[in-house]
């Protein structure tokens, strides 16, 4: 027995790849990685620890484990945020021809989340990203966070600091036309 942990999150079975070394994974394959450690430790029954990078030879943890399981927690806490910005600003349907260019629309179900608005299609710009990408954000009632009966605009997330309208979309359309 050896530990390839690493091939298993990023598909590289090539001995270069086959290695225990997790550092410099992407949340992503970090995930992988938990949900492999999930499904095994769920199934099967533990027979022992193999000596190395994450068990000494006394099978207690090391250095190497515990930062390990530091990574893919702070990975699962990206997850969860993302989980809750795609509620917040859920992605729009979209779709492209030829003959009548880009078309993006908003429904109680785009981007897979069920919601009880619609919402109207906006460019959602992320911190440290280049580009933007199509959301559904709420018109009317407290921006997300806000309680309902708190002060506000009755604009939804419309006013949000991230989005910008698409240029020759009228301000509260459900599609856009490009």
């Amino acid at each position: 027995g050896r530990d390839a942990t690493r091939a298993f999150a990023t598909g590289d079975f090539t001995p270069t790849g086959l290695v225990d070394d997790i550092s410099g994974l992407s949340p992503g394959e970090l995930l992988a990685v938990q949900s492999w450690l999930s499904f095994y430790s769920n199934n099967y029954d533990a027979v022992g620890k193999l000596v190395g990078r994450f068990y000494d030879e006394n099978g207690a943890p090391t250095e190497a484990l515990r930062q390990a399981e530091a990574a893919i927690e702070e990975a699962l806490m990206l997850k969860a945020e993302s989980e809750q910005r795609k509620q917040q600003f859920p992605p729009c349907n979209s779709e492209w021809s030829s003959a009548t260019g880009s078309r993006f629309w908003c429904s109680r179900e785009s981007g897979g989340v069920n919601r009880d608005w619609t919402g109207v299609p906006r460019k959602l710009f992320q911190p440290g990203s280049k580009g933007s990408r199509c959301v559904c954000v709420r018109t009317a009632g407290p921006p997300w966070g806000q309680p309902a009966g708190g002060q506000h605009s009755d604009r939804g997330d419309l006013d949000n600091p991230l989005l910008r309208e698409y240029e020759g979309c009228p301000p509260l359309a459900q599609q856009c036309v490009l």
